[in-house]
């Protein structure tokens, strides 16, 4: 493959998948400063590599090798800062609840998606890595398998026991504060 190929193929690569990239790494590190130099680091990686993965690839799609490179930036922006304390998802304004109807409904709303969003803070890495993966991305069972180095079998389990273990950690935070 040529220069002129690769990069036009590689752009086009880019173009498609910043928004999960970019997306993947704000749920992951809690803030858009973060998220944003993650994401860098996960297309400047990929660039380099991008020719040996289009051959490995044999046609599968790249978005589980994207990720896979963001998890591994974003396992190593953790150990690298481990001694600090680290910006939560609420502290940059997180999402927006967009089509609320009444006062009630919003305040709900909202403490529903905080005792969620801090729920996921609880688990295991790898189940929250799964769930984000798989929610906030939209990504399948096959490409989270992908992406996490596992079976198909063993993912569809970890997101059962993820949902379930999410479950339960936001009824107990609701039955504390309720």
């Amino acid at each position: 493959m040529d220069k002129a190929q690769l990069d036009a193929e590689f752009s086009e690569l880019y173009r498609t998948h910043l928004r999960d990239v970019y997306s993947y790494a704000y749920y992951r590190v809690g803030n858009h400063h973060d998220a944003e130099d993650l994401t860098e680091q996960t297309f400047l990686q990929a660039y380099r590599h991008f020719e040996r993965a289009v051959k490995e690839s044999h046609g599968r799609p790249l978005r589980p090798w994207l990720i896979r490179i963001a998890h591994n930036l974003a396992a190593n922006l953790y150990r690298d800062r481990s001694r600090r304390p680290q910006t939560t998802i609420d502290d940059e304004g997180g999402p927006e609840l967009r089509s609320v109807h009444t006062t009630e409904d919003l305040v709900e709303g909202r403490d529903e998606l905080a005792r969620i969003l801090d729920g996921v803070k609880d688990l295991p890495d790898d189940r929250r890595e799964a769930l984000i993966m798989r929610f906030a991305l939209g990504m399948d069972n096959r490409e989270i398998a992908r992406a996490l180095g596992r079976t198909d079998g063993a993912t569809k389990v970890l997101l059962h026991r993820a949902i379930k273990q999410l479950e339960e950690i936001v009824a107990a935070k609701q039955g504390a504060t309720g």
